[in-house]
């Protein structure tokens, strides 16, 4: 007699104290998915059903959003099996249920779980401009072709063939870079369902591949020269020159930039303790970020120079109004670079786009932004000659693979040595070309 692979016993709800009222898309409160969650452990034994050893195992499912549990039976091995692998058979059969694999919660759909979990709980974790971006990934890419997927139903065998030729065939224009974002947002929301809601066992992003970009990796980001530096400072106004020279020579991210603050500023050093980016303080990217480094004096001396400058700004057929750069009295005067008309923390991509890139397009550097700025400021290091450990240092980076692997352990002892000699060698480079320029202009000498 032929035996059904699972056989029904019995379908009822569970308990009113566990299984409350769920949404049409199986949603449970917090508490309800905490007491579903305890899983009963199960160890039964093999029983003989027709011509094959069997079990009978307990499991939870969703049945039109409401939770419920059912048992089915499962064929082990013929009858002439022995004992002993009858009883391995049933312990690799129950192992994923009592591990809390096949318990409800992995029944849960993704974008309940996206929406009623990830978003509200986690996503304010992040800064504000990651959140816009995972939203961004979410409402866009993964909502859209996961959206009505099982969170046990996003295994590897599902999901590789989408990072393979799925994604590539729904948007033929997007580039690695971004297909990267895409799979790191999936592994970061399945990565919270496994380790803090334990919805499931394992992260099926574990081990998910991307097919080798075809443009392939620059070898060389763009940066800008000494004398190309100089041509940029002097064509810009106050107070976003001296941004751009203190952006340079230190090495800053603009996000640390804009949240300089006067007691971050010593004699010869400059405090990384927060960033600020459109609207969200935070604190700095990493544990490295987060340093004193070395600065030139000369630095020092440009940013105490803003307190005493005054720009001019003309809006219109109005008047022309003076504005003091440094604000004593404005709603945030502990920031070095203030708005020029009320204040404020800079906005960078106002910065950027108003006066950092047209000026640098006058000048033939359309590749010229703040993060070449800070690859400029390596650069100059390493054609210097400055040993790498230093400009892991000054550049704060976390591992000095990323020193090595985007421009070529800190020794405090010889940072000042690298200050230097990277100085004098921008230092030489911008006076040859400006006494060119001088000799040029008065002609030939008869």
């Amino acid at each position: 007699m032929a035996i059904p692979q699972q056989i029904p016993l019995w379908d009822q709800p569970v308990g009113d104290s566990v299984a409350g009222e769920a949404n049409a898309a199986g949603a449970l409160s917090l508490e309800e998915r905490e007491i579903m969650a305890r899983r009963r452990y199960q160890k039964p034994e093999p029983k003989k059903h027709g011509k094959h050893w069997t079990i009978i195992v307990t499991e939870d499912y969703l049945d039109g959003g409401r939770p419920k549990r059912r048992q089915r039976r499962i064929r082990l091995a013929p009858l002439d099996t022995k004992w002993r692998t009858v009883l391995r058979l049933r312990d690799e059969k129950i192992k994923p249920l009592n591990q809390g694999m096949l318990a409800w919660g992995s029944a849960t759909d993704f974008t309940t779980f996206v929406q009623q979990t990830y978003i509200p709980s986690e996503m304010p974790l992040l800064a504000k401009t990651t959140q816009q971006r995972y939203q961004g990934v979410l409402d866009k890419y993964l909502l859209p072709r996961f959206g009505n997927f099982l969170l046990r139903d996003l295994t590897p065998a599902v999901l590789q063939p989408y990072f393979s030729v799925g994604m590539a065939a729904a948007h033929p224009t997007l580039g690695w870079e971004s297909k990267d974002k895409v799979r790191d947002v999936l592994a970061s929301v399945l990565k919270r369902a496994v380790r803090k809601y334990a919805l499931l066992e394992r992260n099926p992003m574990e081990g998910i591949e991307l097919p080798p970009d075809k443009i392939g990796k620059r070898t060389k980001m763009p940066y800008l020269t000494p004398e190309q530096f100089d041509e940029l400072v002097t064509a810009m106004p106050e107070p976003y020159a001296t941004m751009v020279y203190v952006a340079i020579y230190t090495g800053l991210r603009i996000s640390e930039l804009v949240a300089l603050r006067w007691q971050d500023v010593g004699p010869d050093s400059v405090a990384v303790e927060q960033r600020f980016c459109r609207g969200d303080w935070s604190q700095p990217k990493s544990r490295a970020s987060n340093a004193t480094i070395a600065v030139d004096r000369h630095v020092i001396e440009r940013i105490h120079r803003l307190k005493s400058l005054t720009v001019d700004v003309k809006a219109g057929r109005g008047p022309v109004r003076h504005y003091r750069v440094v604000k004593p009295d404005g709603p945030h005067p502990e920031l070095v670079f203030q708005s020029v008309k009320d204040g404020k923390p800079m906005r960078d991509n106002n910065v950027l786009t108003r006066h950092l890139k047209p000026a640098a397009r006058k000048l033939g550097f359309g590749f010229a932004n703040w993060r070449c700025l800070r690859t400029s400021r390596a650069t100059w290091m390493v054609q210097a000659g400055a040993n790498p450990k230093d400009v892991q240092g000054l550049m704060r980076h976390s591992d000095i693979q990323t020193t090595f692997n985007v421009y070529a352990q800190q020794v405090s002892e010889s940072q000042r040595r690298a200050i230097d000699v990277t100085s004098r060698m921008a230092a030489g480079r911008i006076a040859n070309a400006r006494e060119a320029i001088r000799a040029a202009a008065n002609g030939p000498v008869n």
